[in-house]
């Protein structure tokens, strides 16, 4: 009982005695890859749900975190947009390369993409004799509107380790490969 007691008067002291002393969290650009692919394909229920005549589905997505040392994320996605026009449904291929800083909002646990910078876009119309050129800037703002709305990852509270993170004052610092949930919003420099 006495290791107990001991053990419990010492947690909170190991825990919160310094943020300098608790690594920070960490999550590879694969996890957010899932996390981006769920989002997407949610988004594209909500888009047919509310009787939008477009629907998106993600194909593929590469996710690439700390450019050349930057602190921002490049997501790079191909997908299929079907518009329904009248009584036809027309799928048009597209492909989108953005960049944008990575930011952690405290209120909603989670991670966004913000102040987004439009690098590559491409649109085909898999084959039908439209012209795609009008739809090409709203296909890009709604991909770019759901980066801007839709967070890339959000703590799970489910797991101990992110619901103690997700009670901490975080900064959020790119790196190689990798975000790191920083406790105190301090940079830390200390290789993983």
């Amino acid at each position: 009982m006495l290791k107990l007691l001991r053990f419990v008067a010492v947690l909170p002291l190991t825990l919160f005695g310094g943020c300098a002393t608790i690594s920070p969290y960490t999550v590879d650009e694969a996890t957010i890859e899932d996390f981006l692919q769920k989002q997407v394909n949610a988004f594209g229920r909500q888009q047919r749900e509310n009787g939008l005549p477009l629907s998106l589905e993600l194909e593929r997505s590469k996710v690439t975190l700390g450019p050349d040392g930057r602190q921002v994320a490049i997501v790079d996605f191909e997908g299929t947009a079907t518009l329904e026009a009248f009584i036809t449904r027309i799928p048009i291929g597209l492909a989108l390369k953005v960049e944008g800083a990575p930011v952690y909002d405290p209120e909603e646990k989670a991670v966004y993409i913000r102040d987004l910078k439009l690098l590559e876009t491409m649109v085909r119309s898999g084959g039908n004799a439209i012209d795609l050129g009008p739809y090409t800037g709203t296909l890009s703002d709604v991909a770019a509107r759901f980066l801007n709305e839709q967070p890339v990852y959000r703590l799970d509270e489910s797991d101990a380790r992110q619901r103690l993170f997700s009670r901490m004052n975080l900064g959020i610092e790119v790196r190689p490969g990798r975000l790191a949930l920083v406790p105190g919003g301090k940079r830390v420099d200390q290789p993983e």
